[in-house]
């Protein structure tokens, strides 16, 4: 079924029309609800990053010695947890679309904060394993403070509230190893368990007196539609061409993790200065991202969805390919932080222009499909990655840039160029 059958499910109190009129029943209250869900967002993402980079220490703390045991249990370990987040966030979605996503997202964080304290208490390798899972399946709110994001939003805002959301998940993993490696040595990893588990309630507190969800908010679908099922989702215009783009862009910009430090002394820099240097990057590509993530709502007032990506992704196969050519500092800094920006700006505008196609009462099944994607491709690049590294670090630059070309002719061939609404909103009271 394409989005055309849909469009008149779109024009729900609280939304722009098809020709990007506004609805008087607009929420006044939706960049309260905006700032909640970025401010939940970037204090659970920080929470989460603040022990799991150290959870191979943890490991071998409750008794496992053996180097090659403990890769196991870490590399097991936080691998499950997104593989079964992937799995269940449509289904999730589609719980939020018909009892809403705050709900959802309040026992999302408040199964966090129980997962976290238990990890502080576990005595054995597979109690972190099975509490892992078991917040794989309960958790999986990055989906849903998404489409909390865009459906409090105003249609011409989309892009704003996407990626604001987007820069808080970036943000939070960014700052979170650092604070917890300073608790992991002041008060020890047990209690930096505990600490996490405290930050989740201060995200779940935070969501429940800021975010106000009103009965209009739980979209359903007119009467005069049919409820939108799984399969109908991935028939809009446009749908399953952009999860494809989200997925692939995941694998390629996480593929640097279990490889950039070996390239970096390849090159023939000194142990230490590669550690320091390696660390330079990856923070100029998070922070990169997040100027992407940003500009995407700038550009795509002056042009459509459909441009904006076969641009941003032809920068990043370019800046790639600098990258795999650069052996000075500067110049590997810079072609990452233009592969950072290209992405955030791809990856923004792809979920902006998913959502668009999707109903309101769909919006959570659509973005937990486009989530699960990009959850997927996190999970299966560090594999990918690690195998073709053995044969050539090089390759997975390479392979990488390739990757991007082919989206760039995929998108040019496939994608149906459609305007989205992005009229400059009258002024609402946002108090």
């Amino acid at each position: 079924m394409g989005s055309e059958g849909w469009r008149s499910a779109n024009e729900t109190p609280g939304t722009f029309g098809t020709h990007g009129t506004m609805n008087p029943r607009n929420p006044p209250s939706w960049r309260r609800n905006q700032i909640a869900v970025v401010a939940a967002t970037f204090v659970g993402f920080t929470g989460f990053t603040l022990v799991m980079p150290f959870l191979s220490r943890y490991i071998q703390e409750l008794g496992v010695t053996d180097t090659g045991e403990v890769a196991l249990w870490a590399g097991t370990t936080l691998g499950i947890t997104p593989g079964i987040a992937a799995l269940c966030a449509p289904l999730w979605g589609r719980v939020a679309d018909r009892f809403g996503n705050k709900l959802l997202v309040q026992r999302s964080l408040f199964s966090c904060v129980i997962v976290m304290a238990l990890m502080a208490k576990a005595t054995e390798p597979w109690h972190l394993f099975a509490l892992r899972a078991a917040q794989g399946l309960l958790a999986g709110y990055g989906s849903l403070t998404l489409t909390m994001a865009a459906r409090s939003a105003p249609p011409d805002q989309m892009a704003s509230a996407i990626g604001a959301v987007q820069t808080a998940q970036r943000f939070g993993p960014a700052i979170g190893p650092a604070i917890g490696g300073v608790l992991a040595s002041a008060i020890g990893l047990r209690n930096a368990f505990l600490v996490s588990s405290l930050i989740y309630v201060i995200a779940f507190i935070m969501l429940t007196v800021m975010y106000k969800e009103r009965s209009e908010d739980v979209a359903r679908p007119p009467a005069t539609e049919e409820r939108v099922s799984f399969s109908n989702v991935l028939a809009f215009e446009n749908f399953l061409l952009l999860m494809l783009v989200i997925f692939a862009l995941q694998v390629v910009d996480r593929s640097f993790g279990p490889v950039l430090l070996l390239h970096v002394t390849q090159l023939g820099y000194a142990q230490g200065r590669a550690e320091v240097l390696v660390g330079v990057l990856f923070s100029a590509l998070a922070l990169s991202a997040v100027v992407g993530h940003q500009l995407a709502a700038v550009v795509l007032r002056r042009t459509t969805a459909r441009a904006v990506i076969v641009v941003a992704l032809l920068a990043a196969a370019m800046s790639l390919l600098l990258f795999t050519l650069a052996e000075s500092a500067v110049l590997m800094l810079v072609a990452m932080a233009a592969f950072g920006v290209s992405t955030g700006t791809a990856l923004t505008t792809s979920f902006t222009a998913a959502g668009s196609v999707v109903p309101r009462h769909a919006h959570g099944v659509g973005f937990g499909f486009l989530t699960g994607a990009a959850l997927i491709g996190s999970a299966i690049s560090p594999v990918l990655s690690g195998l073709l590294a053995a044969r050539s670090i090089t390759a997975v630059f390479l392979t990488g840039a390739a990757v991007l070309m082919l989206l760039v002719f995929l998108v040019r061939r496939l994608m149906a160029e459609r305007d989205l609404p992005v009229e400059p909103a009258p002024a609402v009271d946002e108090a």
